[in-house]
Parts: structure tokens; sequence; C-alpha cells
């Protein structure tokens, strides 16, 4: 028997939904453009996990599979953008629409799908919806499926999953996995009569959207590549688990049995999950490409967004948090005779003394400044460069006056009571109070001092909080509103590094900070791994050289900032004529990959950096065929690498050094045979040079 399904075609992708009458809708099949589809297995995952308090799941556990009302749910219709009827078997269109019904309960869930031309990925959420009662909603999985098996062939065992371990100051931590070395046990499944119940978990607790781990995985078999990116400025899951005959993956925002949250749904008040991002490619670097393209379609973008102005910001090991007139003119000199477009002054510019405990006001402190902040702030501009603050809008000091004269509603609460976490409290923008504080301060330091930039920092996080779904939203909301009224306005998201490095947020800002790490050596792998958690036009990686260090670490941290967005820091003004020049050129070649960063693809050579690797090595492929290539020595590693470059096999190559100009110690030699890059750095360690990778005769045909 014919099991009746829809097929959703674009230019990326092809898809397969089961919509059969007595089995809830499953997507059975997800190929590339080409690729064919497949029926999926018997008993395929459905499309919805959705359970209530009163219905939860059968057999009961762990796992948000296996859900009761998810198993009753039963197909009512579906829409595409194309105009198909109800009745069509397949669609086209860039969104589709897929409604079910539970008839017990009488709630119904949309699940929306949007694609953009071109790109093997849509993004997907839930929607909930009740046609009587109150329900309180603990969990909804905003996508379900094992689809990659059958398209694959693969079985459990084959699989592994690359993700990323993310905490302060240790960002971007990767490594792979094979499911069943992290939590799939194997059973037999028919002596049991059960699926197994065992699953592999990776989740993110709190306010801090990427303080544990990134919301990004990459399921990887012979040949198949699926990756997934949760698009959610707060708690998420991914949960990995089997069927009685396949496997499959879950993509939520928060739930009540690991965040402590639910929402309550009536036929007044429905509830969309957090969106999530689906690709499909054929290799890990196959999928960040596609995860990368992605994020750009997604991206919403501004005209000030396109100058991506190279910013000094004088705090990391540099002003440390402790600004002054005095202090800060010296480096805006020298910031300015480098070449730096912005000058972004960081904490402690609004402090008299201690002031943690006490932030909210924003005001400039007078002992600081004695002829005014705006005297600074003028002569940035003066300097030819545009003024930036450092600023954390959503935190109130326990200590201060705000704390006080603020209402109850203008913050977080969890139980009814005041969150207070490393004293702060944090602002709850769903409150109008709240929203017209902050909009009162930017109003200050956009409006009237003129600041074009704001370092918007989060160093305080909530613990388990049940509107954290909707007050994660209400931020987003703020923030698009202050873009809109000041539209040359650029906005840095920073928490104590990269702790809400979510695309909900990189969406919609400018640049990330990727970390707080104030040794360069440990930065390394974390500018490296960069593009994997964020577009490499948006990777705010730090180059702070200090004038005291060896010239091969000086070099080193300035390679940290060059593939990316690099954010200087450190006592320009204090280095030698000669380390000033160094750090010109390490401009000079940044402003050359700047030129091409915005349709780079980041690849790694080596594969995803791992914490502790003695070499790292990231690529950015350009559509001209260049290759530009960052490559770190650190220490406890041997002198070689070989670096394959499959894309370039059996091809003559020419590899220039970009940064610094003469590769000298490092050596470098091409096997176009077995295309492979040798790299000897010279017995130097830690150590980093930037390669320019080139077709020979690519000049000529330019």
């Amino acid at each position: 028997m014919t099991v009746p399904s829809l097929d959703w075609v674009t230019s990326g992708f092809a898809v397969r939904f089961r919509i059969g009458p007595d089995q809830p809708v499953a997507l059975v099949s997800f190929v590339p453009s080409g690729g064919a589809l497949s029926d999926g297995p018997a008993d395929p995952q459905p499309l919805v996990e959705l359970t209530t308090v009163g219905h939860g799941r059968f057999p009961g556990g762990f796992r948000h599979v296996d859900s009761t009302v998810g198993a009753r749910l039963r197909y009512v219709s579906h829409t595409a953008t194309d105009g198909a009827d109800a009745s069509a078997v397949v669609v086209t269109g860039p969104e589709v629409r897929i409604v079910q019904a539970d008839a017990a309960t009488g709630l119904q869930t949309v699940s929306v799908f949007r694609a953009h031309d071109g790109v093997p990925a849509f993004r997907t959420w839930t929607e909930v919806r009740a046609e009587r009662g109150e329900h309180v909603v603990d969990f909804v999985s905003s996508f379900a499926s094992g689809a990659w098996l059958t398209d694959s062939g693969a079985d459990v065992d084959d699989l592994s999953l690359a993700h990323a371990d993310n905490d302060w100051s240790a960002e971007s931590r990767w490594r792979t996995d094979r499911l069943r070395e992290i939590g799939l046990a194997r059973i037999d499944r028919e002596a049991q009569h059960h699926p197994p119940r065992s699953r592999a978990v990776v989740q993110n607790r709190g306010s801090w959207s990427t303080g544990e781990a990134l919301p990004i995985g990459v399921l990887t078999g012979p040949g198949y590549a699926l990756v997934w990116e949760i698009e959610h400025n707060g708690p998420w899951l991914y949960e990995l688990g089997e069927t009685r005959s396949a496997a499959y993956v879950l993509l939520s925002g928060p739930t009540d049995q690991e965040h402590q949250w639910t929402a309550v749904v009536t036929p007044s008040a429905p509830f969309t999950s957090v969106l999530v991002s689906v690709g499909i490619a054929d290799s890990v670097d196959g999928a960040f490409g596609v995860l990368t393209a992605q994020r750009r379609a997604s991206r919403r973008t501004r005209t000030a967004d396109a100058a991506m102005p190279l910013v000094f910001n004088d705090y990391m090991n540099t002003l440390m948090g402790d600004p002054t007139t005095e202090k800060l003119l010296p480096l805006i000199d020298a910031a300015a005779d480098a070449g730096a477009d912005l000058f972004c002054i960081d904490a402690g510019w609004y402090a008299e003394g201690h002031w943690w405990d006490t932030v909210g006001a924003w005001e400039p402190a007078a002992s600081r400044f004695p002829g005014g902040l705006s005297v600074v702030v003028d002569h940035i501009r003066s300097r030819g460069m545009q003024a930036g603050l450092w600023l954390e809008p959503e935190v109130i000091g326990i200590h201060s006056p705000l704390a006080s004269t603020l209402p109850d509603d203008a913050f977080v609460q969890h139980h009814g009571v005041r969150v207070a976490e490393h004293g702060r409290h944090v602002l709850d923008l769903r409150s109008p109070a709240a929203r017209a504080h902050l909009d009162g301060v930017v109003d200050r330091l956009v409006g009237t001092l003129g600041v074009t930039y704001f370092k918007m920092d989060d160093n305080t996080m909530t613990g388990p909080w049940s509107g954290s779904v909707d007050g994660g939203r209400a931020l987003l909301a703020w923030l698009d509103d202050v873009q809109q009224r000041y539209q040359e306005l650029l906005i840095e998201n920073c928490a104590s590094g990269a702790m809400r490095a979510d695309q909900a947020m990189l969406s919609r800002l400018h640049i990330q900070s990727t970390s707080d790490q104030q040794d360069p050596v440990l930065s390394a792998s974390i500018a490296a791994a960069a593009p994997a958690a964020m577009l490499p036009e948006q990777a705010g990686n730090w180059a702070y050289p200090a004038p005291g260090t060896s010239p091969e670490r000086f070099t080193l941290s300035l390679v940290n900032g060059v593939l990316g967005r690099m954010y200087l820091s450190g006592y320009l003004n204090e280095m030698t004529d000669g380390q000033r020049a160094v750090v010109r050129s390490a401009i000079a070649a940044h402003r050359e990959v700047l030129g091409v960063l915005g349709t780079a693809v980041p690849v790694w050579p080596l594969g995803l950096p791992g914490w502790e690797d003695p070499w790292v090595a990231l690529g950015l492929a350009v559509p001209d065929g260049d290759l530009y290539l960052s490559v770190w020595s650190l220490p406890g590693g041997p002198p070689s690498v070989a670096l394959p470059l499959a894309g370039y096999a059996g091809r003559s190559v020419s590899v220039t050094a970009l940064f610094p100009t003469e590769a000298a110690p490092w050596t470098v030699s091409w096997d176009a045979s077995a295309g492979v890059l040798h790299v000897d750095d010279g017995g130097t360690t830690p150590t980093a040079r930037v390669f320019r990778v080139r077709t020979e005769g690519a000049d000529a045909e330019r």
C-alpha cells in the first residue's frame, strides 16, 4: 500500500513528507537538489513532538520523543507559497505550512518550513494552537526527523556527531564523537519489545545561550552530513536517539524537564517555538559551507553593516576597564596612525570607583574625564575615526539607585522573586519601564554624544526563567527598534566573550566578540574555529600585540585577527617603529581579506580545531578560487605538518606569504599530485603565518 506523501522541491534541496491518514506527519527524506527522494521506514519519527501537563510520553523516560500528543497528531492540510492547492503532491514555493490536529486535546500544530534560493537548508519552527481549553505545554519540538538514515543507508553504528563545548575564555572547543560513545547504547530491540530509551543530548541552560555549548551539530555518516543550528538567545536542547527501526534528531528551545520552562496555550494565546535551521551536505566542511550560506541569507543587514570598520578597543591587555582622558588620548592617536576606522572606549567610563554592583545609569564619570567625555569623543572624530562605547544595557546593579526606582516588573523574576546574580539584576525587556529606561540611555549616548558603535556586553546570566522565550524575543525586538531609529549605529554582540553567540542575536547585530581570552596562544584555536559558530565577517577576533613580547608571539597575536574581523588592542603608543610597521602590515593583509570576506566560505584542512591541537589551520575559500589560509604552530607539536587541500589536487598553485610578507623561518612546499601543502615552522613555536593560495595563471585570467 502506498502511503500518501508531499514533496517540497526547491532550487537547493528536496524534501518528502509522509502524510498518511493513520500516522502523524513525518519528514522521511531530505536530499540536495538533484538527489532522489525515498519513502523512509515503515515507522518514521513524527515531525512534531509535543507534551503537556497531563499528556506526556509512552513509553515514559527522559527522551522527548514518543509523546502521546505527537503520536495522535493527524494531517489536516498544507499550504505553499507557490499557490498549489491542498491536493498537490509536489510544491515548489519558498515556504510550506503543514497543519496537524490532536482530536483528544483539541491542540493543533503548524509546522512552518522556509527556504532561501539555492541554499540546501531550511528554517523551520512549530506553532501550537488550541481549539478549546487551557493547556500547559512543557515541551514542543521545532524539528524532529530521522530522514538522513534512509537517504544515506547508514546505520547508527556508522554515525558521528561534531559538536562544540563553549565556556568563558575557552570557546568553540570542537570534538567529534561516535553516537555509540556518547549515550546511544546498543540493545536487542526485538528482545526488549521497545525502542531503546537512551539518548545523546547537547543543551544549554540559562540566558547565556552559548555558555555551555554551541547550538550547532553536524551528524556525519559515509558521504553524508546533516547540519543544524538552533536560533534562540536563551536555553535550548538537541537530542539524538533510536526508534524501533532507525534513529532521529530532535531540536527544541527550552523544556520543563531540563530548563523549568512552560507555556500556557489557549484559543486566544498560541505559542511559537524557537527557530532552527537544518541543512544537508556531503562532509563537515560542506556542512559549514551550507550553514554559512544559510546565515548570510537569513541575516538582517543595513547599509552601515557593509562598511565593516576596523575597530580598536582599549580593553584587552591594555586599559582593562580603567579609561581616562590622559590614558586614552595617546592610544587614540596611535590607533589612528595604525589605520583603525573606529575607536571603542571599553568598560569603566561610567565609574568613579567600584562599579560592578552599582551600574545602570550609564553616565560618564567626571573624575575620569575632567573636560567631559565629549572631549575624548571629539578627539576620536578629529583623527578620522568613529567613536564607540562599551555598554551592558540589560543589567542593573543591586546597589544602583535604579534597583529601587524601577518597578519590579522591569526585572527578570523567578517564582515572583527578582533574580539577583553576580551582584546584578537583569532587565526584562517585556516591561515598558525597562524599555523606556534603555531607550533613554541610547538616545543620550547616540543622539546627544554622537556614539555610532556599542560593544554590547552581557556579563550576568539568569538561571531558570519561565519567560526565557518571550523575554529573549523582547530583547530582539528592542534591538531591532534601536537600529531602525539609528541607522548608522553598529552593535557588537558580546557576553563575557562569546557566551551569547547565537544566530538569533547574530542575525541582526554587526559583529561578535569571539572570546575574553587574554593569551594569544590560547586564542589561536578560538579564532580558527570562530567561522563554525558565526559568519567570517562577524568573527571579532582580538589582535592584541604586546610591546615586550618576542617577534613570533607578536606576529601570532596579529595573525589571530587577519581572517575575520580584526579587533585591535594593545599599547600601540608604546611600540617601537618596527613593531608599529608589523601592525600596519597585518592591517594591510586584513584589509585585503575584508574585500572578499562577505563571500568567503570557511574550511579546515586539519579538521575543526581541537582545544589542545598543536597545529591549527583555517582557510577562507573565495569564489575566484583563491584560498586565504592561516596556520598556527602551537607548543607541544612537531615542527611540520601536511595540510590536505583537496580542491587543488593535480593543479599548479602559488603559495605566497600574506602576513608577514616574508614567511621565513617558515618553509612551504606544494605536492600537486597528493593535493597536500607541506609546512615547516623553522623550529619556532608558538608561531603563525597567513598565506594566499592561488592557482598559477589565475592572475593573468583576472
